[in-house]
């Protein structure tokens, strides 16, 4: 098959300009993906054996242990049970995503509303998720803090001195509540608003003026019409929540609590950081990586087998 020379060119050209992109792909994002695929399959210590000859190769050891179950007096016992439980912290704080859509949604609607400022508030909204992760996070740590924090400060203020206030950072119980509370405040005005408010402004006006004749009301607009018009963005915003939940936590827990009190904020991404970089155990780093991986994938293709049908085909 001849191609014609001004074609030629023009792909000649466009290779050019994507040649950096993927050669940036290839060195940060591929190799890093394939050295981790075949680290897991080592027992290496960076700090004592530099020299990848040393490396001992285990096989499927790293993954035995970090999956596999014994037999403890006829009880079944995790090899790795801090896995499991930080799999739950992480689990745990997935408790955000109906609070964040939600809280999106909400803010999108308002905005959406021809009123003043729509440009400055929706910017303020949108502010902290384009903020420094360790600044924002440092003022919240503050803002939190169980002995002088503004929180507690707030609450003992209105509750007359009776109430000093909550542990947020220092109670195990409390610590995972006040990681969703950040992470709403955080993300609510961030992408998924964003979202919602191109989607609510492709929306034709004619399906409202329809629903007004046949003698609907504002609710009963947005539950008939707005809603249901939603249901992708929804999906989507949805699907990209639940595989940021699991990838997120690290710095949040590295800044505010190092994974305490009691491991209580530890997720998995910060297990993975402290496994490779804090006790050089880089082999099981990147099993418990691909064993996170694998976990989002799955859960990823479950909600789009059973939740695209049901938003796109009704």
């Amino acid at each position: 098959m001849r191609i014609d020379p001004k074609v030629k060119l023009q792909l000649i050209i466009a290779s050019f300009f994507l040649l950096p992109n993927f050669i940036g792909f290839l060195l940060f994002t591929l190799f890093p993906i394939a050295a981790s695929l075949v680290l897991s399959f080592f027992q290496c210590d960076l700090l004592q054996t530099k020299d990848i000859f040393s490396w001992k190769f285990v096989g499927l050891e790293n993954f035995t242990k970090l999956l596999g179950f014994y037999r403890d007096s006829g009880i079944l016992k995790a090899n790795d049970p801090e896995f499991w439980r930080y799999l739950w912290n992480t689990i745990y704080l997935l408790l955000k995503i109906p609070l964040v859509i939600s809280a999106s949604l909400i803010l999108a609607l308002l905005i959406n509303r021809n009123i003043k400022g729509r440009v400055f508030f929706s910017t303020s909204f949108f502010l902290p998720t384009i903020c420094t992760g360790t600044a924002l996070y440092m003022l919240l740590r503050w803002i939190f803090n169980a002995d002088f924090g503004l929180l507690n400060l707030f609450i003992n203020k209105f509750s007359l001195g009776k109430f000093e206030g909550f542990k947020w950072l220092v109670d195990p119980n409390l610590s995972k509540l006040s990681f969703i509370f950040m992470n709403t405040w955080i993300e609510m005005g961030g992408l998924g608003m964003l979202l919602y408010l191109a989607a609510l402004q492709n929306i034709p006006q004619e399906y409202y003026e329809a629903a007004s004749l046949d003698g609907a009301d504002t609710w009963e607009q947005f539950w008939n019409v707005t809603f249901p018009m939603l249901g992708p963005t929804t999906f989507f915003v949805l699907i990209m929540n639940l595989i940021n939940g699991f990838q997120e936590g690290f710095q949040q827990a590295h800044v505010i609590t190092q994974g305490g009190p009691a491991g209580s904020t530890t997720m998995l991404s910060y297990y993975i950081y402290n496994q490779a970089y804090v006790w050089n155990h880089m082999g099981y780093a990147s099993a418990i990586s691909w064993a996170l991986f694998v976990i989002v994938i799955v859960i990823t293709a479950v909600s789009w087998k059973f939740g695209s049908k049901k938003v796109f085909y009704g």
